[in-house]
């Protein structure tokens, strides 16, 4: 499955966030992938931030970081830079699919 979020940096905060990206610890990612994510994109637009990831179940991915340690450090670290940290209980905060250009079949 894809989805997609829409979460806000603190003002000011943006320079501190994307170098934060700039070192993802590897225990991290690799956490990630093993709670079953396949793809996870950032991209910001000032303040905000639009995420989409590709995993089997958001609801799964969720409940398997949740109990991280290296997920629960970063998490906490992302709370100083984000408007209203996530905290894991808005299973339903993806964004809606309005439109999707899906690749044509070959006849």
């Amino acid at each position: 499955m894809r989805i997609a979020l829409h979460t806000k940096l603190k003002p000011g905060a943006e320079d501190e966030y994307e170098g934060a990206h700039r070192e993802v610890p590897p225990a991290l990612v690799a956490a990630i992938r093993a709670a079953g994510a396949t793809d996870w994109t950032i991209w910001r637009s000032g303040a905000d931030l639009f995420h989409v990831i590709d995993c089997e179940s958001y609801d799964l991915l969720l409940e398997r970081l949740a109990g991280m340690p290296v997920n629960i450090a970063w998490q906490a670290r992302m709370g100083g830079y984000l408007d209203v940290p996530h905290d894991y209980s808005d299973r339903d905060a993806g964004l809606a699919v309005v439109w999707e250009l899906n690749p044509t079949e070959s006849a």
